[in-house]
């Protein structure tokens, strides 16, 4: 196949059907040609040769040109390509290193195997010029929405048409056991798009939180336009999902909307999940109260709440039970993963049971501390004493509210249980130096006596050993493992010390140690401070 005027027409006619039929650009076409081209005339002219071909993208006129790049003498490592300044002196009048000298070679001839070959470059190109393209319209389309006609079904995935290419719907990211047949249409929710070695790959999915909420974004406009948002989902694919709204207008019901006039917009959805169950409630920013309204439809006594935590002890009636936890804890789990807590439940029998525990331990300690009888010490826990600390402290008007108590005896009792704490205190402080903790730690302000002996046994003996612990490792917290949440205890964890105090004296430490310059801190803490200013301000705004 020789370049002649005759078909050199054909090559931009050629170009431009090629580009229409897959939709890409028609210079990306002509910049293939050109590359098989050159690779052609390479094997007719030599390899070594950098030979290059330039469409005119107007006449499809292609011209054939060699080009040699000047470079240093000990640089030559090709001579088909480059040449010394003296060598190229001959062609160009002034050379200077870098630069290049361009002649015309003739056309050549494309043989069977060369035009098998430029077949080949063409087609890999335009293969390439197709990934990129369909990668640039999907890229930004995750996150929502697609309706595709099925293609097959491969160990168990299935491969979806979505018209300018193909996605991957998961084995686990099906329904329960749904399968399809061959053009079956189907919706799903873009969950990824990765570009990849061999191509754009678009990750579908029907089971994830955000399909639902897409889906009812589609079926009720309410929440299309803004009025209603969606503030949580969770789901237990195919068998049941709760759903948390809010309305942004007084005037409409969130939970009614949603379900729409007898309850054909939510029963749109539940078509489409295969008849997944769902609950749809209302959300509210006091967590307690959107727990109660989360496991419906189970009824809820008492909710107690520990935000540090982030844990929720929820007490229900005996009878509601089962129904709170839900067949095989289901209720229970969907609701802790709307609200983003660990959820206790108890019926009132096992609360109170617990209560009694307590009840009972606090009146033993009172009784053996403080040497009161039984009834004495029970007064006390009655009062809301839980500890000696709060004996010891306290202003004595709070003791002399109790009946039988008057400024002597309050004197005594407080008398009696700082010098329990006094003792505990010296015992401590010498089974932390049995342990080789240096005065550093031990007088460092902000620690109790009890704190250093539990820092001692964990290996924390001087004031650097307590500058370099995370404050996680002192008041513990919760991490995410797996979309499980995990308790790590902390050292100092049993004495009810927060995230915000370890970390308060981790800093202190670190700057009596001269690793931190207050400046710093102050800096940071007028940017927090002002941060927050900024989002208070946004959020009265909105």
């Amino acid at each position: 196949m020789a370049i002649t005027s005759a078909n050199q027409l054909e090559l931009l006619q050629t170009a431009e059907a090629v580009a229409r039929e897959k939709m890409i650009d028609p210079s990306l076409v002509v910049d293939a040609m050109e590359e098989s081209l050159a690779r052609a005339a390479k094997s007719r002219y030599g390899s070594e040769m950098d030979i290059r071909v330039a469409i005119d993208r107007k006449t499809g006129k292609a011209t054939f040109t060699r080009v040699r790049t000047v470079v240093e003498d000990e640089e030559l490592e090709n001579y088909q390509s480059e040449f010394t300044v003296e060598q190229a002196k001959q062609y160009m009048a002034e050379p200077e290193v870098g630069a290049t000298f361009v002649e015309e070679v003739p056309p050549v001839e494309m043989g069977r195997i060369a035009a098998q070959s430029a077949k080949q470059v063409i087609l890999q190109k335009i293969r390439e010029a197709e990934r990129d393209r369909q990668f640039e319209e999907f890229k930004d389309r995750a996150g929502s929405i697609i309706n595709g006609l099925v293609k097959r079904e491969e160990y168990g995935n299935v491969i979806v048409d979505v018209g300018a290419g193909e996605a991957i719907l998961r084995r686990n990211e099906k329904i329960g056991r749904e399968s399809y047949r061959p053009n079956d249409r189907i919706r799903c929710y873009i969950k990824d798009v990765r570009r990849e070695p061999r191509g754009p790959q678009i990750f579908l999915s029907r089971t994830a939180p955000e399909f639902m909420a897409e889906l009812f974004k589609m079926e009720v406009p309410e929440i299309y336009d803004g009025i209603i948002d969606i503030k949580a989902v969770a789901r237990d694919p195919g068998s049941r999902a709760k759903i948390a709204v809010i309305s942004y207008d007084g005037s409409i019901d969130p939970v009614g909307a949603c379900v729409g006039m007898r309850g054909s917009r939510v029963q749109a959805v539940v078509n489409e999940l295969q008849g997944e169950k769902i609950d749809i409630i209302p959300w509210n920013d006091d967590q307690p109260t959107f727990l109660v309204n989360a496991l419906q439809p189970a009824e809820v006594s008492k909710v107690v709440l520990d935000e540090e935590a982030g844990k929720i002890e929820v007490v229900v009636p005996e009878e509601q039970l089962s129904l709170a936890i839900g067949r095989r804890g289901q209720n229970v789990r969907l609701a802790s993963q709307l609200t983003g807590l660990d959820i206790d439940i108890m019926t009132e029998e096992e609360e109170s049971a617990r209560r009694q525990k307590e009840f009972e331990a606090r009146t033993g300690l009172f009784m053996e501390v403080l040497d009161l009888d039984e009834f004495f010490a029970q007064l006390l826990v009655s009062e809301g004493f839980t500890n000696l600390e709060e004996v010891a402290y306290v202003e004595l008007d709070e003791l002399l509210v109790i009946d039988g108590v008057d400024d002597a005896t309050a004197a005594e009792l407080q008398a009696r249980a700082r010098d329990h704490i006094e003792a505990q205190a010296k015992a401590a402080i010498e089974a932390a130096r049995a342990l080789g903790v240096e005065d550093s730690l031990i007088n460092f302000e902000g620690l109790t006596p009890k704190m250093i002996e539990a820092l001692a046994q964990d290996g924390v003996k001087t004031l650097e050993d307590f500058a370099t612990c995370a404050d996680w490792e002192l008041a513990g917290g919760w991490t995410t493992e797996n979309g499980e949440r995990i308790k790590d205890d902390g050292i100092l964890e049993p004495f009810e010390m927060s995230l915000e105090e370890a970390q308060t004296l981790v800093m202190t430490a670190r700057v009596l140690l001269g690793w931190v310059d207050p400046a710093d801190l102050e800096v940071e803490e007028e940017v927090s401070e002002d941060a927050d200013e900024d989002e208070q301000q946004s959020e009265a705004e909105a």
